[in-house]
């Protein structure tokens, strides 16, 4: 199966800004949906932001990031990206990327994708 490798992450204050990125080892990932999901401390995994690779015009953001982050893709670097700017402690959390189906369907469910990276920790402090 394919391989996850997420980095970017690290400690910023708020308002500040990082770029996530998500490289895809040991197959390709440009017909399926990629997404973004994090886990709070104490809290379960949620979504983040998705993008269809096939359609790289076609993505989705949680309510809590639309308008400050953004998601993108390179189908030559098998690469996905999640720029997060204005960022305030309450986006502290581990950061995963995963692959989803090969369609569409703005779909939030973790469970929807597989192939899970091992997650960078990004942590904003106040």
């Amino acid at each position: 199966q394919v391989q996850l490798v997420e980095s970017g992450g690290g400690l910023v204050q708020a308002g500040g800004s990082l770029r996530l990125s998500c490289v895809a080892f040991g197959g390709s990932v440009s017909t399926y949906v990629m997404g973004w999901f994090r886990q709070p401390p104490g809290k379960e995994r949620e979504f983040v932001t998705s993008i269809s690779w096939w359609n790289g015009s076609d993505s989705d953001y949680a309510d809590s990031v639309k308008g400050r982050f953004t998601i993108s893709r390179d189908n030559a670097k098998n690469t996905v990206y999640l720029q997060m700017n204005s960022l305030n402690p309450e986006d502290t959390a581990r950061y995963f990327c995963a692959v989803g189906p090969k369609y569409y369907t703005r779909d939030k469910n973790p469970a929807s994708y597989n192939s899970w990276g091992q997650g960078t920790q990004v942590t904003v402090s106040s």
